[in-house]
């Protein structure tokens, strides 16, 4: 089996370009890469499943016949795509409503705990004696180094 070389680089592209798109900021473009991949994907099934044949019913021809479950496989990805794309859909929707942009903002908590990690300071809840805490190496975790 030689695999459809078009197809194969439509795939490719069709991945990157999706890549791309949901690495940006913008909740629009996010979903937009999120259909590219979802639909790269189906292609690749489709690319992979081999020639087509005749319908899959038995006696109908002597003829190959075509393997439905690929074809299942795609049907199901699309509807899971369309679903995921309509609640994006309204995720975007939302933001742009509340904040007149879709932009995906960082999180001030997530900034200020990456900001403690670099100073190398603890946080102000944290208590060093508490004994129920196990400590960041491991070594008191019991089964350490036992053989099983």
């Amino acid at each position: 089996m030689t695999p459809n070389l078009p197809l194969v680089i439509l795939v490719g592209v069709m991945v990157a370009a999706g890549v791309t798109l949901v690495l940006e900021r913008s909740l629009t473009r996010i979903l937009i890469g999120f259909v590219l991949i979802g639909n790269g994907v189906s292609v690749l099934y489709l690319v992979i499943s081999g020639r087509a044949g005749t319908a899959p019913i038995v006696g109908l021809s002597d003829d190959p016949m075509s393997d439905p479950l690929p074809q299942a496989m795609v049907l199901t990805a699309i509807v899971i795509t369309l679903g995921v794309t309509s609640f994006g859909l309204a995720l975007a929707y939302r933001a742009w409503q509340l904040t007149g942009h879709d932009d995906v903002q960082d999180d001030v908590e997530d900034d200020a705990i990456r900001r403690r990690a670099e100073k190398d300071e603890t946080s102000t809840t944290f208590d060093p004696g508490d004994a129920a805490l196990p400590d960041e190496e491991g070594s008191d975790t019991p089964n350490r180094g036992a053989t099983s």
